[in-house]
């Protein structure tokens, strides 16, 4: 039978996304100028869920305050707090008391697509979701024989299949009893995965469903991939003011308030929130996202990119392929590198981002000086400045001074 409760797991803090998640739980990343969370749950509200329990934890008053009791999106949404984070198993633990029915779980930094959700909520019994991929290093694998799961192996050095788990599950109550069960693993931490092995082992079926679509976003630049996506999808929307001699080509989303003053260039899909200042004479291009009471100023070029709310770029600046965090500035001649010039995939801290443009990831109230230059893969921390003239590169820790 199909389900109509679903049990979101948003507690986690998501150390790969940092510098972003010093200040916000990774759910409550914006692609497309709307939380991860946000996106997953109109997925599941088409669907046809309607009651929510988000597990809560780390900066949980950011969620309860967006999300509120659900009635802004017609929905249900009421909250677990899981206070030591100690794994996946942990958290639908938590959540317990409030579930009587069969219900979904996700997790909450997942993109998934209604339908495959609906798929997946219309199986009988015990359900989990799978990707096939190329490289499934870092993620669970699984076996399976005749549409049943076999055997799940959680980020095993040596993956027996192409077959990894997408975060989505369908569950009857009695995985609240193998959960009781289940020990912790070697990383110290109960796994949902090893309380559906338990239920397996038992002989208690559990089928899959193979996705159509999903997004891994497991570090800053996976939400560039998934802006693009998102936005690729974007319906056009003027609420703002579009001064004379202003172009817009293609699709653009301009909120409430914002200005699109005279000699500005957007080509589309871009979307720019709320009371922004664009312009005059700057050039926005494709796959970029502007947060609410932004400032992008005179002859400023922003490139495929994640504006946080409440950052300015006010003039003579570059930004490409990058994302720059809430209530950053950038002073005047900015430049943030985009691009090796050997055309080489760009490595962070040794690990390659499969991108070859990548520029850099801003924390926020990150701040720069006059003719300052940022290299390709840098990630600045939270309050860091970047003096007049100085090149930042590499790893850069919050509360740096970089002169």
């Amino acid at each position: 039978m199909s389900v109509n409760q679903a049990v979101i797991l948003a507690a986690g803090e998501g150390t790969r996304m940092h510098p972003l998640t010093y200040t916000r739980p990774k759910v409550m990343l914006p692609i497309a100028n709307k939380p991860i969370l946000e996106h997953l749950l109109m997925e599941m509200k088409l669907a046809g869920v309607c009651r929510f329990i988000f597990v809560v934890g780390y900066h949980e008053e950011i969620v309860r305050e967006y999300f509120a009791d659900g009635k802004s999106w017609n929905v249900e949404v009421r909250y677990a707090s899981q206070r030591n984070l100690s794994g996946t198993a942990d958290a639908l633990r938590t959540a317990e008391g409030l579930i009587e029915e069969d219900f979904l779980m996700v997790n909450g930094d997942a993109i998934i697509g209604f339908q495959d959700i609906t798929r997946l909520g219309q199986q009988a019994g015990n359900a989990l979701s799978l990707i096939e991929l190329e490289d499934v290093s870092g993620l669970g694998v699984v076996e399976v024989k005749e549409n049943r799961i076999t055997r799940i192996h959680e980020k095993s050095a040596t993956p027996p299949s192409k077959l990894a788990n997408a975060g989505l599950y369908r569950f009857t109550t009695e995985i609240f009893a193998a959960i009781n069960e289940t020990p912790k693993s070697s990383r110290g931490e109960y796994e949902i995965t090893d309380s559906i092995q338990i239920l397996i082992n038992r002989g208690i079926p559990t089928t899959y469903h193979t996705l159509s679509r999903w997004f891994d976003l497991s570090y800053p630049w996976d939400l560039l991939t998934a802006n693009e996506e998102i936005l690729s999808t974007l319906e056009p929307d003027c609420q703002g003011e579009i001064e004379p001699n202003a172009i817009i080509k293609g699709v653009a989303s301009i909120g409430q308030g914002t200005t699109i003053r005279s000699g500005s260039y957007i080509q589309g899909p871009v979307i720019i929130g709320r009371n922004c200042d664009i312009g005059p004479n700057c050039f926005i291009r494709p796959s970029t996202s502007i947060g609410d009471h932004c400032h992008i100023g005179a002859a400023v070029e922003v490139k495929n990119s994640v504006v946080l709310s409440q950052s300015k770029i006010p003039h003579l600046s570059y930004v490409g392929d990058s994302i720059i965090g809430e209530g950053c500035n950038l002073g005047a001649g900015t430049k943030i590198a985009n691009l090796k010039l050997d055309k080489s995939n760009v490595r962070v801290n040794g690990k390659d981002t499969g991108r070859r443009k990548l520029g850099a990831i801003l924390g926020d109230n990150v701040e720069t000086g006059i003719n300052s230059s940022i290299n390709v893969g840098t990630l600045i921390g939270n309050r860091a400045r970047i003096g007049p003239g100085a090149l930042a590169h590499g790893i850069i820790a919050p509360g740096s001074r970089i002169f």
